[in-house]
């Protein structure tokens, strides 16, 4: 057996990012001379998108000798709970260490892209943004990113998370900028003039006048400029209500802006997508903070299911390879 050269360290393969007693065994089985080949199951303790499998692929590409075997669902599959996801079959002391870190990947990234499917469900043919970035550490923001795209969100805020999913990331003008202007006109005037032309130019309108009466002033100021406005009324204002989005509507169709789309946020999740939808609200698109990136995980577990060939589990569990005709066999890349 070949061990394949760690080429670099990545966190997810240091040490002091295990669990202790992961090290314990490591050193015991080594100054044992112990190094059996098992099969370990990962599987979930509830139903959800699976995300972070690639990257787990990536760490076992890293770490396992070439005579080993691994089975894998897809990225962005949906799983059902007690499933099983991943199947490893290699020496033990190639990977054990790597537990934590496979598990918390796959926990906190399913855990995201499952919210941002729930999200992207409820707002049907109207995209969906995640902004979450902020609410998560920024060794973290760009891995939830890109799970919130695996979950089906169109775009997301950050370029690191946004070079995960492949696409450019998504955003315009915060309240900071207009506050800086002193008029939501005048910044929207001044993103149009230094933006490049590819990125859309969607103005917040709900700084400093009525949202309707700065949307007009905005859309008159741009013309066919104005791709789109984003409404992000503050709870301390009674948030964007169904009935604001419908009154900004009918006010720029009346006055001959109905190019013009409608982006909500602030606060918004599955509950107030649906609340949106039931009022017939005409909203284009959502943008997503903490509905996302707050998700709970989803708990992973692995089992050893055999060693050396020979079923056995611990009680509760059955010995030997779960059947899962939808496990595909993985070709590690070296």
């Amino acid at each position: 057996m070949t061990q394949k050269t760690i080429l670099s360290t990545p966190l997810a393969l240091s040490e002091d990012r295990a669990d202790i007693y992961f090290a314990h065994t490591q050193e015991i089985l080594k100054a044992e001379g112990l190094n059996p080949v098992v099969t370990m199951e990962v599987f979930s303790n509830r139903a959800g998108i699976l995300c972070g499998i690639r990257e787990v692929l990536d760490l076992l590409a890293a770490v396992l000798p070439e005579d080993t075997e691994v089975w894998a669902l897809e990225e962005g599959e949906p799983m059902e709970a007690k499933e099983v996801v991943l199947r490893i079959t290699a020496p033990y002391q190639s990977f054990g260490l790597y537990e934590t870190a496979f598990l918390g990947i796959l926990a906190s990234e399913s855990g995201w892209a499952t919210a941002a499917r729930e999200c992207v469900e409820a707002a049907g043919d109207a995209p969906v943004i995640s902004f979450g970035a902020r609410h998560v550490h920024p060794d973290i923001s760009a891995r939830m990113e890109y799970a919130a795209l695996v979950g089906g969100c169109a775009g997301c805020a950050t370029p690191a998370g946004a070079a995960l999913g492949g696409i450019q990331a998504s955003g315009t003008m915060p309240h900071a900028l207009i506050l800086i202007f002193g008029d939501t006109v005048e910044a929207t005037l001044a993103f149009d003039r230094h933006m490049p032309p590819e990125v859309s130019r969607i103005s917040l309108v709900d700084t400093f006048k009525d949202e309707a009466e700065e949307a007009l002033r905005v859309a008159e100021a741009l013309g066919d400029r104005l791709w789109g406005l984003r409404l992000d009324t503050p709870a301390e204002r009674g948030r964007v209500t169904p009935e604001l989005v419908k009154e900004v509507r009918a006010r720029l169709d009346q006055a001959g802006f109905p190019h013009v789309k409608i982006f909500v946020s602030g606060g918004v999740g599955p509950e107030r997508i649906q609340l949106f939808g039931a009022a017939g609200a005409p909203v284009d698109g959502y943008g997503m903070g903490s509905a996302i990136s707050g998700a709970p995980p989803i708990d992973f577990t692995a089992d050893i299911k055999a060693i050396e060939g020979k079923s056995l589990a611990k009680r509760g569990r059955i010995p030997g390879l779960t059947p899962n005709p939808r496990l595909k066999r993985v070709l590690l890349a070296p």
